[in-house]
């Protein structure tokens, strides 16, 4: 089945060739056409990225190849591939065998003619893959920002609870304040921080209105690469409970501690404002495979957001730093890019309470959590070759 679909992509059935000319400026090289254990066209992977001048890293189960300054992501043994934090479809997979890494023949033929169409072209007549030397247009090519960064990069930042949904009551905070004031203050902080560093910015909400959990963290859309939600923890009375403060950074994964799973079991409540969206779809078949991925793309990038947050905060928080955790956030699960949930701090304890009601404390701890991002944003460019 696989390799009739490579065959219906590529042309005709038995259109494959038997082997594929890289022409560059640099010279010509011919890679031997094989196939993989599916019957599928597929090229050597090292040598595909030698004729191109790209590099390329392996990480079970992801291959990394990176082609004029572009990063394109395999998972291996699946029919996917990830470029600009996308998943896309492919005809056939990239495997390993006899510790070769093999990509599908249709990535080089199709896939980067598409994708690069201004430096790359495909002759099929002559099975010739041509590299024009015209650059790609590339980030790297654009002078970067003051802080290092390439421009163009977003942030969206949500503010938790608002409207009808009030978040904790605030034991400690000024009268008539709770949570969703003092997050809103906050994103308003952060927004503008972040815009000093000359990142744009995406607010889920500039005033006291309720939006669903469920509709957050669709406003990361593609042009964004990160979503942060900010909330302020708290706990039920119980003896010594106005003892507890200190920060926390949560992505999404499945608990592991039961305090992590109160916690998210609080912020999930926030469900009871909304009304019941009859009309929103139930993720299945391939739209369930694909945000599956993504989700699995996103994890390990989620948790080291997660940790440049806390190192960021440790400094300017008086509290305690309560590291990194894990849980299941309603608010996290429709976001497309990598995500966290920061708990600034618990609003039942005193001191926790005015450190994040006083300005000159909130101004602070915006500009550290901004700080965060710009070095996650600086090492993900580092790391996709930006």
């Amino acid at each position: 089945m696989i390799a009739l679909l490579a065959a219906l992509v590529l042309g005709q059935p038995g259109a494959t060739p038997s082997t594929l000319t890289v022409s560059t400026p640099r010279g010509e090289v011919r890679l031997a056409v094989r196939y993989d254990r599916d019957g599928a066209p597929v090229l050597v992977a090292a040598t595909l990225a030698r004729a191109l001048n790209g590099t390329l890293t392996l990480a079970d189960p992801w291959a990394n190849l990176t082609v004029a300054r572009q990063s394109f992501r395999f998972l291996l043994d699946s029919p996917y591939y990830v470029y600009q934090g996308s998943v896309r479809p492919l005809a056939g997979s990239a495997s390993v065998s006899r510790d070769t890494l093999f990509i599908p023949f249709q990535f080089a033929v199709e896939v980067l003619p598409r994708i690069l169409a201004e430096r790359f072209r495909y002759d099929a007549d002559a099975s010739r893959l041509v590299e024009t030397g015209t650059q790609v247009a590339s980030p790297v090519e654009t002078a970067r920002l003051p802080n290092g960064l390439m421009p163009g990069h977003q942030v969206t930042v949500d503010a938790g609870h608002g409207g009808t949904d009030p978040g904790n009551p605030g034991l400690y905070f000024p009268r008539g304040v709770t949570e969703k004031h003092v997050t809103l203050q906050f994103a308003l902080l952060l927004r503008n921080e972040l815009q000093k560093q000359g990142i744009r910015v995406v607010m889920t909400r500039t005033t006291d209105t309720l939006i669903a959990l469920g509709d957050r963290g669709r406003y990361c859309t593609e042009s964004c690469d990160l979503f942060v939600s900010l909330h302020i923890n708290s706990l039920a009375r119980r003896r010594g409970y106005t003892e507890r403060r200190g920060f926390e950074t949560y992505f999404l994964a499945e608990a592991k501690t039961e305090d992590a799973e109160r916690v998210a079991q609080m912020e999930n409540e926030a469900i009871r404002f909304e009304k019941p969206d009859v009309n929103s779809p139930d993720p299945g078949g391939l739209d369930f495979i694909l945000r599956d991925l993504q989700l699995n793309e996103h994890l390990r990038e989620s948790a080291r957001l997660a940790e440049l947050v806390q190192d960021k905060l440790d400094p300017v928080h008086t509290g305690e730093n309560r590291g990194v955790k894990q849980a299941g956030f309603r608010v996290l699960t429709s976001a497309r890019r990598p995500a966290v949930l920061i708990e600034l701090g618990y609003s039942t304890n005193p001191d926790d309470a005015r450190l994040l009601t006083r300005r000159t404390s909130q101004e602070s701890l915006a500009s550290a959590v901004a700080d965060a991002i710009v070095e996650y944003l600086l090492e993900y460019e580092r790391k996709t070759g930006q």
